[in-house]
């Protein structure tokens, strides 16, 4: 048993030393088998559930998630610390100089005012940090870890820097039509499907980026929709007494056409669940 002092409060420094414990001697067999490899899907999850936590507009969720990612961060920096190759402190101090490297505008001379000079100039700094000498080499950084939608919408924009672009969406929006063209193609004949669905979305990618749209966001948007139209649909069929798997699909289709239209008309009003349906109960 590890006598570890119980506070009325406890600081960052009191989370990193409990941490220290689970790994530690007489501490938790889970936590000491771990590895940077074993837990990185953890980091990335709690990540995503802070993200949710922020969607929400719950700051108790917020502060919990927080302490979620927190532990992670402290997790990964013990691992580091037991490997002899750098601690918390160590971790701090980079982060610190990159801070202060990275701000001249506000710990510098430099001059400049509003939020897309001051972008504009953490990225300059940024390459020059990194050695980034080209473009692509901006490009190759981008962490292959995110999203593939975010991935790409970050490529397109170091592209974009330099001239590399579209004059404007409609560019964008041919382009996505010619993609649309080669994919079917590529149905058709059985073969580059993976390669031509990959353009395709790269170049959806460009058009939601010339609308100021986070395709991510959109992604999940048309994901929920599906879900409450899928909602409707189920909800329906069971209000008939048939379950979806004795529906065809055209019955289905139809009681889904339905539920778009009534998630529609909820957008505008409160509409209650309709007592009519397309679908006829079958006897």
């Amino acid at each position: 048993m590890i006598d570890f002092e119980y506070r009325d409060a406890y600081t960052i420094r009191d989370l990193e030393k409990l941490i220290a414990a689970l790994r530690g001697e007489g501490g938790c067999p889970w936590d000491q088998a771990q590895t940077h490899e074993s837990i990185r899907r953890n980091f990335i999850e709690e990540t995503y559930e802070a993200c949710e936590a922020i969607d929400e507009g719950d700051p108790l969720h917020l502060r919990e998630e927080l302490g979620d990612v927190l532990i992670q961060v402290l997790f990964h920096a013990r691992i580091e610390e037991e490997a002899g190759r750098s601690n918390l402190d160590d971790i701090a101090d980079a982060t610190c100089r990159k801070l202060l490297f990275r701000h001249p505008h506000v710990f510098g001379d430099l001059k400049l005012s509003g939020e897309a000079q001051a972008l504009a100039a953490w990225d300059e700094r940024k390459r020059l940090e990194k050695s980034q000498e080209t473009t692509t080499a901006a490009m190759a950084s981008v962490a292959k870890s995110l999203p593939a939608l975010w991935r790409a919408e970050k490529i397109q924009a170091k592209a974009q820097k330099v001239g590399f672009d579209w004059p404007s969406a409609q560019g964008a929006l041919d382009k996505l039509s010619e993609e649309l063209v080669e994919l079917s193609e590529a149905v058709s004949e059985k073969s580059r499907v993976a390669e031509e669905l990959g353009d395709l979305l790269f170049s959806a990618v460009n058009v939601a980026r010339f609308s100021g749209i986070d395709p991510e966001e959109a992604l999940h948007s048309a994901c929920d929709k599906f879900t409450e139209r899928f909602r409707y649909l189920e909800e329906a069929a069971l209000k008939n007494g048939t379950p979806l798997s004795a529906l065809s699909l055209d019955e289905m289709e139809a009681l889904y056409q339905e539920g778009k239209q009534w998630l529609k008309c909820a957008e505008d009003s409160p509409c209650a669940l309709s007592n009519t349906s397309n679908f006829q109960k079958k006897n």
